[in-house]
């Protein structure tokens, strides 16, 4: 409350005076979150299966054109290993694991090529959606046009 008193003596606007709980409760009701919310699950679970496809199924056939190659195994020592007097690692090896940020390379383009796909096509679709000719809705006829429609209805009953 302190805080509170000292902001208004320095003229300062509470965060009541902005109403940020409101625009916040505003902006979590709104279906934006929800969409966002979803887009960001459906995101990282296609980032599982890009790393997947990667890993598996696209690097060991690279690595084997490449004499045997397996992409995590490549990397520098910086550092090497240091060992007790026991004979275990004391200290682990400092090692640079570019294997590992050329796998990470592929999944981002096999990414970035999936959203621009996906762009691509949206697209398409919006574009085929705004040339297609809107079909004109008759308007209702009029009250003249009714009544001259049931007069033409009853002389041909008759």
């Amino acid at each position: 409350m302190k805080i509170t008193k000292r902001m208004k003596q320095i003229n300062i606007k509470t965060p009541e005076k902005f109403g940020i709980v409101k625009e916040f409760s505003d902006f979590i009701s709104k279906g934006n979150v929800i969409d966002l919310a979803v887009g960001i699950i459906i995101g990282a679970a296609f980032g599982k299966i890009v790393a997947s496809l990667v890993a598996d199924v696209i690097m060991p056939p690279i690595g084997f054109l490449l004499g045997g190659v397996n992409f995590t195994d490549l990397k520098i020592q910086i550092h090497p290993a240091v060992m007790d007097t026991a004979g275990k690692v004391a200290k682990a090896a400092v090692t640079l694991n570019y294997g590992n940020f050329l796998q990470v390379c592929f999944e981002f383009l096999i990414v970035a090529f999936s959203v621009f796909i996906l762009v691509k096509a949206v697209a398409t679709f919006r574009r085929k959606q705004e040339a297609a000719p809107v079909a004109e809705v008759p308007a209702p006829p009029s009250a003249e046009v009714e009544l001259l429609t049931e007069i033409r209805d009853l002389l041909n009953k008759k």
